[in-house]
């Protein structure tokens, strides 16, 4: 039996791994990742350990004596070039060839590239590894103003961050706010006040069009002005590892296609985690998440159906951002609600917006208030009253009833 082989070495590849054991799968498994290290968790990358509050240890999902303890193989630094389904193999870069009885596509995502003059200097960095942070780490000992060019969740906490580390941050965002592209209106003014009042600068509506310097970047260059700068940071999204499965006839879109059982559109082949497009049946619509529940319960699902299971993934998408003291958890999309109800005070950092559509909960922006977004799980989907909601002496727990 040649066993399961999983290409990539993130959480959900070692998710995967783990569950399988877990289900008393006693076949082979082999995980090919492209980095060194054992598979890490991606969120503390841009927060505690950027920081320096933790150990690299401390960012793995296991100890690598669980794969030794397990039996499961992990080939390092080993890049997968191709696939074959016909003959079901895959070949890496040193033209070794490896067999599977089922292959699971893990390959996560990679930066998007700002491709414009001057992006080959020094000092102008992305943040998606563990060596990337490691580099921006080094940087950020003898660096006295940070650039960070994209105003999403990642670059805000990189700037928190940074801020913290006593940098001066100024962030070029080309979009009229920052997180336009994933909040309401209100949460960007929100997050905006937040980290103006800690001193970053935030300068929205503004276009990179280069970076100068004599080999290190010092200036970043916008139609209108040109900012200082002896640290960049690129932080404008991120883009779907698809290309091996592209090449091996899967069917691809917006990511890697899959059904609700995380099956891929080629025999005994399955693909989960960031680089999948997957059917919700909950939200009645496909998506390609960047997130980490996500990736953790596909590889369940996967796992399981690998084993004859019939598991099908239907989870209402969450997340979660922390800046500064502050935490943010989100569920659903803030931009399925037709109205919104703010609970609690915003202007004491303690509060939670609830999107409703026909009346019914369909999104939660929680700010430091972990007990709405537990029952936001819960009551998502269900009729609520707005008064009832925007009342902070009312239980909500009623609702459930």
């Amino acid at each position: 039996m040649e066993g399961v082989v999983i290409i990539g070495a993130g959480q959900a590849a070692a998710q995967t791994a783990a569950s399988l054991r877990q289900e008393k799968f006693e076949g082979p498994i082999t995980i090919f990742g492209d980095e060194s290290e054992f598979p890490y968790q991606r969120p503390p990358l841009s927060k505690d350990y950027l920081a320096g509050k933790i150990s690299v240890e401390k960012t793995l999902v296991r100890p690598q004596e669980f794969y030794n303890s397990k039996n499961i193989a992990v080939n390092l630094n080993t890049k997968v070039k191709e696939i074959d389904p016909e003959k079901n193999t895959i070949s890496t870069e040193s033209s070794k060839t490896y067999k599977y009885d089922y292959l699971i596509i893990a390959t996560g995502s990679r930066a998007r590239e700002l491709r414009i003059p001057g992006s080959e200097l020094n000092g102008i960095h992305y943040l998606r590894s563990l060596r990337d942070v490691d580099s921006i780490k080094t940087e950020m000992r003898t660096a006295k103003e940070i650039c960070i060019v994209g105003g999403g969740y990642i670059a805000l906490e990189v700037a928190a961050v940074a801020n913290d580390l006593g940098l001066k941050v100024t962030v070029l965002e080309m979009e009229s706010r920052i997180l336009k592209r994933v909040t309401t209106a209100e949460m960007s003014e929100f997050y905006h006040a937040l980290h103006t009042k800690n001193g970053v600068d935030i300068v929205c509506g503004v276009q990179v069009k280069g970076f100068e310097g004599e080999g290190t970047v010092s200036k970043i260059v916008t139609e209108e002005k040109i900012f200082k700068s002896d640290l960049v940071i690129v932080g404008i999204g991120i883009l779907p590892n698809l290309e091996l499965a592209q090449n091996a006839g899967i069917d691809c879109e917006n990511g890697i296609l899959v059904n609700e059982n995380c099956q891929t559109s080629v025999k005994n082949v399955y693909a989960i985690g960031d680089c999948t497009n997957h059917p919700n049946p909950i939200l009645n619509r496909r998506l390609r998440l960047e997130s980490v529940p996500n990736a953790m319960e596909q590889a369940r699902v996967a796992a399981n159906n690998i084993l004859g299971g019939d598991k099908k993934y239907s989870t209402i998408p969450w997340f979660w951002s922390d800046q500064y003291d502050l935490k943010l958890q989100m569920l659903g999309f803030s931009a399925d609600g037709e109205t919104s109800v703010i609970r609690g005070e915003v202007s004491e950092e303690k509060f939670a917006v609830f999107y409703l559509s026909n009346q019914k909960i369909v999104a939660v922006d929680a700010v430091n208030s972990p007990k709405e977004f537990m029952l936001a799980k819960q009551l998502y989907g269900k009729k609520a009253d707005t008064e009832q909601l925007s009342d902070v002496s009312y239980d909500l727990k009623k609702m459930l009833s």
